[in-house]
């Protein structure tokens, strides 16, 4: 089992997989900047790049 699987079906419509990349991303800057935790803005930044990579990057459409 992946942690996170591009080809299944609920990441087919691009709003979907595109609100998974977007909302940790911004949680991540939340966490950054306005409440000053590196640790926990770090972290989602990282998944939401991770996402991006995952299911813009690396999937296959067909």
């Amino acid at each position: 089992m992946k942690f996170l699987d591009p080809d299944d079906p609920f990441f087919a419509k691009p709003w979907v997989r595109w609100a998974t990349v977007v909302a940790p991303i911004a949680w991540g800057l939340v966490e950054l900047f306005w409440t000053e935790s590196a640790i926990w803005g770090a972290l989602f930044i990282g998944v939401g790049v991770y996402a991006f990579w995952a299911l813009f990057l690396h999937r296959r459409d067909g």
